[in-house]
């Protein structure tokens, strides 16, 4: 991924020069130099993924020019921090500098000289492999990596083809054994290669309606190659609700017992490789029997699946796909924003080729899919991939992996080293996207464009690697927004390749620029690399680390560090003491103390982290106060104090934060003493809100109009969750919102009567409406609309414990005629909702509605 860390150093270096910074332009000329020489390159390093696969000199020359560039921004980096010194100086709001520049000016500008050097030696060598010179090509330097043709999420993963076949017939077999009665576990494999679609089927049998209603109770369990019978155990407990801390492995197979005893149950054990089964037989041992229970097993190896106990006549091994399957599948991807229809007749023929080289596998039909997707439509470029194709199989017969590497070839510089980020977790892990996507903007690798906010830059690049079937959707919200995502194994298997060639993570943790924190850190391993850019909390779902303070203490002494994320980690001292230097770590962007136990308040020495651009302190129970210091942080883009039940307010002046583009958990101070909420008049560039107001005197009479401006706020959120008084009603019924809002949550309204601007006049873009708990009856005549020229344009819709709600269905469905997705639950009142027509999924009435 050179490619990508020379393209990402040549944007920061474009922008600082532009910034005129005195120790920049100091060596200005050595920068300058440094740029063309990395603009001659750029052409060959776009395929030297490619090159450096065959020619080992190509990749040893790579090696060498990766690590003079991370050094090379180093320096730009330091000399940044120089020049905002020298400018506190001058303006006498510092009295000391350190270190002393002449060393500083000497050492950087005699480094800096051997990097250009050493570039230079390696442009000569890269024009002797090729046979001539390299060029200038300004259509490349200019444009860069566009955004794909389709940054925004276009493909439903859950469409599957050509699986009924299969998925009926393991629905047989359990409806079979329910009508027989049988006293013991129905014990079901699913067996076949890697990419075949194993886990496919079993997801579909275990979502099937037919089977919720069959059971009382379904676990889904993702066994890795590296597990635990207790982590097992534990994960079947999640499943139940129960989060099983700190039992040992005997009480936690009692509770299982405890829960199913009595139950029709589904368990699904994905993905088990393990051929010694023992731990699967202490478990079923504890697993009450009869009622019609049922085991999925899907493996890669038919031995595990009969010492699970799968007899021959229960074993399912998937086939390929046909040939009018495989088109399908991947029409239906490729061609997704024409609604899986090729309406291009020149390329029919050469997509048909690129299919028949997947051999009906529909993990590698999924990737190249994805990838054309992104592709524009013209033959040339199809043919050159195909082209490609059939070089990656003559190396590698593994189609799946064939087209997974010609994947990663093919990707966006930016998206590569987005890609590799999935290489830090553990196998089976459920990622946050917002962890991801925090992180790429941190670090850097969302490119900068103008005009575009990061934030919305950073949801592109995340939908980019959907849509090209790299990541694959875990939970979404009721309007299909994906809040978490997982790695197919195989993809992680190329990840893992390549981060280790390209030192972005090893699993060692040394030499490399990025690691996971988990429970069995070595101190050791963290002292021996201090070229560390980026450390993150790695946990899988339901877990929490925990952290020895010699270790957390280490943290601070990673230099060069950008993103520190230690969320949902238990550590032995006061957080605060323990990150008391961590104010050294000046090039810090994104720090992520989310869910950490004990952080009372914000370590003093965070004051001098100024290039800060996200700071995350949400579920932080026991976080008392902000620092006043707060709003010196200028570069702050996203502020995250949701969940943080014992404090009161944000610091006055949080208005100064010009670039904040997500603000969430904002509670305005009720006295003079905090931040009033009349200061988001200032925060022009916020995209997302969210708003906690509990009494009315925290908005002002002359506040009610703090959001009518922000003209680019697209998602609000306001909760009232333990509001008090009358008065709080009469003042939310004229906080108006801006026109152009694209998402409202509404969490315990006090109200009886939905708030006077929440109708289609003054809401004309909504799109996504959720109301959850609170009083809320009826809704405003205004909600209605005044004729048709001001309907709702309203998709999607959640209802939510609203248990006093008494609201026509057909009227709503009358003003909302765009409707494709409803979400109901716990409105009892909720008159002629046509419950027939939907499925009842854990207390959850839910619709889902396609429509043209």
């Amino acid at each position: 991924m050179t490619d990508a860390i020379v393209n990402m150093f040549l944007e920061k270096l474009l922008n600082t020069l532009a910034e005129e910074g005195r120790y920049v332009t100091e060596f200005r000329d050595q920068f300058e130099k440094l740029q063309t020489d990395l603009q001659l390159m750029q052409c060959f390093l776009k395929d030297a993924d490619r090159l450096k696969r065959k020619n080992h000199t190509i990749r040893n020359i790579l090696a060498d020019l990766r690590e003079l560039i991370y050094e090379a921004e180093d320096i730009l980096a330091d000399c940044q921090l120089q020049s905002r010194e020298d400018n506190l100086f001058s303006q006498g709001l510092l009295t000391c500098i350190s270190p002393p520049k002449l060393h500083f000016k000497y050492q950087s500008g005699k480094r800096l000289k051997e990097i250009i050097e050493k570039i230079t030696h390696i442009k000569q060598n890269i024009s002797s492999l090729l046979g001539g010179p390299l060029l200038f090509q300004p259509e490349v330097i200019n444009g860069g990596d566009q955004m794909p043709r389709w940054s925004s999420h276009v493909y439903d993963h859950t469409q599957v083809v050509g699986l009924e076949a299969d998925t009926q017939k393991i629905k047989d077999w359990i409806f079979e054994a329910a009508r027989e009665g049988r006293h013991e576990i129905l014990a079901i494999g699913v067996v076949g290669m890697g990419g075949l679609g194993k886990t496919t089927i079993a997801q579909k049998v275990f979502n099937e309606r037919e089977i919720e209603h069959q059971f009382d109770r379904r676990m889904w369990v993702s066994v890795s190659q590296t597990f635990t019978e207790e982590q097992i155990m534990r994960s079947m407990l999640r499943n139940l609700g129960d989060a099983s801390v700190g039992d040992d492995a005997n009480e936690l197979l009692k509770k299982i017992n405890q829960y199913l005893l009595g139950k029709r149950y589904l368990i699904v054990m994905d993905d088990v490789w393990r051929e010694d089964v023992a731990w699967w037989q202490r478990i079923c041992v504890g697993l009450p029997k009869g009622n019609g229970s049922c085991i999925i097993i899907t493996t890669r190896i038919e031995k595990v699946s009969r010492q699970m106990g799968v007899k021959e006549i229960r074993i399912h091994r998937p086939k390929f796909l046909n040939k009018d399957y495989s088109w399908l599948l991947f029409r239906k991807i490729a061609f997704a924003a024409s609604e899986g229809k090729c309406i291009y007749p020149d390329l029919e023929d050469v997509g048909k080729e690129i299919v028949d080289k997947c051999k009906g596998l529909p993990l590698a039909i999924k990737a190249v899919g994805g990838m054309m997707l992104c592709k524009a439509p013209y033959y040339r470029e199809w043919r050159r991939i195909a082209n490609h194709f059939r070089d990656e199989l003559a190396e590698n017969d593994n189609s799946v992996m064939a087209s997974l590497q010609l994947s990663y070839d093919e990707l966006p510089s930016y998206l590569k080293s987005c890609f590799l980020s999935f290489s830090v977790y553990p196998e089976d892990c459920v990622i946050s996207k917002e962890q991801v996507v925090h992180w790429w903007i941190g670090e850097g690798f969302v490119p900068l464009r103008s005009g575009r906010s990061s934030t919305d830059a950073g949801e592109d690049c995340f939908s980019g690697l959907t849509n090209r079937c790299l990541i694959e959707a875990v939970d979404k919200t009721y309007n299909g927004t994906i809040i978490t995502c997982k790695m197919h194994d195989m993809v992680r298997d190329v990840v893992l390749k390549i981060a280790e060639d390209d030192a972005f993570y090893r699993t060692n943790g040394i030499n490399c620029r990025h690691w996971g924190i988990s429970n069995n850190m070595d101190r050791k391993q963290l002292n021996a690399n201090q070229k560390l850019r980026g450390l993150l909390s790695t946990t899988k779902s339901g877990e929490v680390n925990k952290i020895e303070s010699s270790i957390a203490k280490k943290f601070s002494e990673c230099r060069y560090l950008r993103v520190l994320d230690v969320s949902k980690s238990i550590f032995e001292l006061s957080l605060g003491r323990l990150l008391f230097h961590i104010g050294s770590l000046q090039h810090l962007t994104y720090l992520s103390l989310s869910n950490t136990h004990p952080l009372i308040e914000l370590p003093a020495s965070l004051e001098k982290a100024y290039n800060l651009q996200i700071l995350d302190v949400s579920y932080c129970q026991n976080l008392k106060i902000l620092p006043p210091y707060l709003i010196t942080l200028k570069k702050l883009k996203v502020l995250d104090v949701s969940h943080c039940g014992s404090l009161e307010c944000l610091p006055k002046g949080l208005g100064r934060l010009s670039n904040l583009e997500v603000l969430l958990g904002f509670r305005p101070a009720r006295s003079g003493h905090g931040c009033r909420i009349g200061e988001l008049r200032n925060l022009t560039r916020l995209r997302i809100l969210g708003l906690h107001l509990t009494h009315g005197d925290e908005v002002g009479d002359s506040e009610v109009n703090a959001m009518v401006n922000l003209q680019d706020l697209e998602n609000l959120s306001i909760s009232c969750f333990g509001s008090h008084g009358s008065d709080l009603t009469s003042k939310l019924d004229k906080l108006y919102p801006p026109q152009q809002l694209h998402e409202l949550s509404l969490k315990f309204y006090p109200g009886k009567i939905s708030p006077i601007w929440l109708n289609p006049i003054a809401l004309p873009l909504l799109k996504y409406l959720s109301i959850s708990s609170g009083n809320l009856a009826s809704m405003h005549q205004s909600f209605w609309g005044a004729d048709n020229n001001f309907a709702w344009k309203i998709q999607a819709l959640m209802l939510e414990s609203l248990s006093d709600l008494e609201v026509q269905w057909p009227m709503l469905q009358q003003a909302m005629q765009t409707l494709r997705i409803v979400n109901v639950s716990w409105c009892p009142e909720l008159v002629s909702f046509p419950i027939d027509d939907v499925g009842f999924r854990g207390g959850v009435w839910f619709k889902e509605e396609h429509k043209s």
